[in-house]
């Protein structure tokens, strides 16, 4: 996430662009009738998006509106695992709004209200208008990337209908969190970052299992939902199983060839494409995907940051057996082999610890963590260096 210094600069250059669209917003406020949307943009207005910027050049966004009609459903209707009506959607990275246009032209009992985050210039000529359009639109210049935004709605008294839920209540009944996410390691990283806040209960869930729907890239997705045993298996893939049911939304085929459905078009060679894996120069095939926090938690709060370390430290031997590669864990937790093989417990409470570091199951990593939580010589600083610091999160 952006520094504090970073996100003083984004707050100052925007406040005057949120203080704009405030008062747009509440001057249509009477009018309770829903108007025709304005239109999204015309071929050439789409060929003139500067998409070399460092602020857009891996941004994808759904541009054809019969696409964006079948995800929005996808999201909030029918069979979803995040369906429901009356629907107060936070909408992040929505480009120049196809979804959100799809969303607000679905039964208007589906969706209360559509908060959209939005800080590209370009990108807000298009969505602004939608906030004089309808009624339940308010357009929020200010980046989805970062924390604070989140705080910066509940400031503004855009949250206050929205009730904490009992987290054994089932879903939230109305907050919903949307977001196209980029297609780089940022995304990837946010993502990562959103499954880490499900435990801790901070962010978005401190007011219940509020579901996520995400348009990102197939390279993301795979490592996100890779299975034990599989190549993509990562410490990301191990939070998420452990915290969240994930289903895609749409069948995989039917985003596909990308150009067909996003934009921008697929990077042409010689445009910096070659310095990027395959999977992740743009063009390459994107999904959509619900999210959905599990009610019964394996982590808890409170176990995040031990679990952190025990996966940063296994997975960077991720093809080893665990016999082996647990040492690294620290100074003599080669101990820690004896209470995960101990032949007196039942043998679902046992690890083979034969296993290469990428197949442990869900299970399996639950007992790891059991090990060595108990074990007495367990380091006192765990040290997270990761892109991510949960002290600078609202609670």
């Amino acid at each position: 996430m952006s520094t504090l210094q970073s996100l003083l600069r984004n707050c100052a250059s925007s406040s005057s662009r949120l203080a704009r669209i405030q008062r747009l917003s509440c001057s249509i406020r009477h009018n309770s009738s829903q108007a025709t949307l304005p239109p999204g943009p015309t071929s050439e207005e789409w060929r003139c998006f500067n998409t070399v910027s460092a602020n857009t050049k891996d941004r994808v966004s759904l541009r054809n509106p019969e696409t964006a009609h079948i995800v929005a459903e996808s999201f909030i209707d029918g069979k979803s695992i995040c369906a429901g009506d009356d629907k107060i959607i936070i909408e992040a990275f929505p480009g120049p709004g196809i979804l959100s246009r799809a969303f607000l032209e679905l039964p208007k009992h589906k969706v209360r209200k559509l908060i959209i985050l939005e800080d590209d210039e370009e990108f807000l000529k298009f969505l602004e208008p939608l906030a004089v359009a309808d009624e339940r639109v308010t357009v929020v210049p200010l980046s989805g990337y970062i924390w604070d935004t989140y705080a910066v709605l509940e400031q503004q008294g855009l949250l206050q209908d929205v009730a904490i839920h009992p987290w054994e209540g089932g879903v939230h009944p109305n907050l919903h969190f949307v977001s196209h996410l980029p297609h780089n390691i940022k995304g990837e990283q946010l993502i990562a970052q959103f499954f880490r806040m499900i435990p801790e209960r901070l962010w978005l869930f401190k007011y219940g299992r509020v579901p996520m729907s995400l348009v990102l890239g197939e390279w993301i997705w795979d490592r996100t939902v890779a299975t034990h045993g599989s190549v993509p298996r990562c410490k990301v893939s191990v939070i998420a199983e452990a915290v969240a049911q994930m289903q895609n939304s749409v069948r995989p085929s039917a985003l596909k060839p990308y150009e067909d459905h996003f934009f921008p078009p697929p990077r042409k060679i010689g445009i910096g494409a070659a310095k990027k894996p395959e999977s992740r120069k743009r063009g390459e095939p994107y999904q959509a995907g619900n999210v959905l926090p599990y009610e019964q938690q394996i982590i808890q709060k409170g176990e995040l940051e031990k679990w952190d370390y025990l996966l940063r430290r296994l997975f960077v031997k991720k093809s080893t057996p665990l016999k082996k590669a647990i040492p690294y864990l620290a100074p003599g937790a080669q101990s820690l082999i004896k209470p995960l093989t101990d032949p007196s417990l039942p043998p679902e409470q046992q690890v083979d610890v034969t296993k290469l570091i990428r197949n442990l199951t869900i299970a399996d990593w639950a007992l790891i963590y059991r090990a060595f939580d108990e074990w007495p010589f367990s380091p006192d600083s765990l040290m997270i260096s990761d892109y991510m610091n949960l002290s600078t999160v609202r609670k």
